[in-house]
């Protein structure tokens, strides 16, 4: 099962949850014990190839931390909040977290793009 950790102890994951916005991106970051990696990725793949067929499900990729490191990132782009705990909330996806190596902890927290002139739009 995996453990979850806020990314922002101050407004956790379950908080960020009763927001109505969108669109969102997930971002999650994954650590686990270096020889549960393999397990790690084959736990997510389960969980992408599940949320890849919710509602407002718009694209996702994993990637590594450089290195010996055993840290992955997770983004993740939704439609809105609505969407992504929808699934999120899903007795299958839920059930779906045990599946994770006991070694797994995740520290998920949901963005907004916003706007900085001459840099980036919203």
């Amino acid at each position: 099962m995996v453990n979850f950790k806020p990314l922002d102890p101050e407004f956790p994951i379950q908080e960020q949850l009763g927001i109505d916005a969108g669109p969102v991106v997930l971002i999650n970051l994954f650590t686990v014990d270096p020889g549960d990696q393999t397990a790690l990725i084959k736990a997510w793949k389960e969980d992408a190839l599940f949320m890849k067929k919710q509602q407002g499900y718009i694209s996702t990729q994993l990637h590594k931390a450089v290195g010996e490191s055993s840290m992955y990132l997770n983004y993740a782009v939704w439609d809105s909040i609505a969407d992504f705990r929808m699934a999120f909330s899903n007795p299958e996806f839920q059930n779906a977290l045990s599946h994770y190596p006991s070694s797994a902890v995740t520290a998920p927290h949901l963005f907004e793009k916003i706007a900085v002139p001459n840099c980036c739009v919203a």
